[in-house]
């Protein structure tokens, strides 16, 4: 007896069966939007390696804000370009600092109508570069930090945020932020700990945005994982879980989706991953010499990180996939 051929291409027949069908959904609902607030403009200056972008004034960046919040999508992470950098930082827990008024202004103008997640790092505002304070042999110091990342921690909170985003991978960060958070009576702030971050060189478009300069032409190596790593990975993702992450983020997504496959089905919380500045902008990129359709490529890109098994993706497409969303 003859056994049937198994017909796939059934399913595949017409865009409503692919749809009707399809095991991964691309929603805005799972979107978040980065965004950069610069002190001392008078008008927002457009990035021009993260194309479509600003370094928002506190107002630009408020009405950016209202337009995506009317658009449906859910969160933006916020992060700040001081006029001013010392070696400390300093400028991060000011509470006249850039962020600090900036998530007081959004805190305002949209209530409850967007997650608002604070970057929470330390790079936008030393003078050196680095993700924290210097040790006297120029490596950076992971406990004289976390207790800057506190500081800065309830500064967010006090501020407005909804949500901190310890990015710095210090060792211990997460468990410092939550004990500072919750003593100063700051329980309901979430973290999103960036959990797995890898010492990438997709991040270029975004120093750029964040005028970020590492001193002396050195490296995050030191401190954010080798990309050659994966076991690293998942036991940093169990070190801030253990710690009181509330949910962790990997970064970048769609050179790391084997991470953040691993990772989704590792935790039990909420899985994050940075569509990164340098993935973006590729896509602009190729898309402006006409080699690729890039609103197509965009979709697919998140659509394959959703497929990883993220639950959230952070992404300069947002607003544009949002857009398209909503036709």
């Amino acid at each position: 007896m003859r056994v049937p051929v198994r017909r796939m291409r059934r399913l595949r027949s017409t865009a409503a069966m692919r749809r009707m069908v399809a095991d991964t959904t691309l929603s805005v609902d799972d979107l978040v939007a980065p965004l950069f607030v610069r002190e001392g403009i008078e008008r927002a200056a457009e990035i021009p390696s993260i194309p479509g972008h600003f370094q928002h004034t506190v107002g630009s960046l408020v009405a950016e804000a209202e337009r995506l919040a009317g658009l449906g999508v859910p969160a933006l992470v916020l992060f700040g370009v001081p006029e001013v950098k010392d070696p400390e930082g300093s400028r991060a827990w000011d509470a006249a600092g850039i962020v600090q008024v900036a998530l007081a202004e959004l805190r305002q103008a949209l209530g409850n109508r967007m997650v608002v997640i604070a970057d929470l790092c330390l790079d936008e505002f030393t003078s050196h570069g680095h993700c924290g304070v210097l040790a006297r042999d120029g490596s950076v110091d992971n406990d004289s930090t976390l207790e800057l990342y506190q500081r800065v921690a309830v500064s967010q909170a006090v501020a407005g945020a909804d949500v901190v985003a310890p990015s710095g991978m210090m060792d211990g960060q997460v468990a410092a932020i939550r004990e500072a958070l919750d003593s100063a009576g700051h329980s309901e702030v979430a973290i999103l700990a960036y959990a797995a971050k890898y010492a990438s060189a997709l991040y270029g478009p975004f120093r750029d945005a964040a005028d970020v300069t590492i001193a002396g032409g050195g490296d995050r190596c030191g401190y954010q994982m080798d990309p050659r790593s994966r076991r690293q990975a998942l036991a940093e993702v169990g070190l801030d879980v253990a710690e009181g992450a509330d949910m962790v983020m990997v970064k970048p997504a769609l050179a790391y989706l084997d991470i953040v496959a691993a990772v989704s089905s590792a935790v039990d919380v909420p899985v994050a991953a940075y569509h990164v500045s340098g993935e973006y902008s590729m896509i602009k990129a190729a898309a402006e010499r006409g080699w690729i359709d890039g609103a197509a490529v965009g979709i697919e890109h998140l659509t394959a990180i959703k497929r990883a098994g993220a639950d959230l993706v952070l992404t300069y497409l947002a607003g544009e996939v949002a857009e398209a969303i909503h036709g």
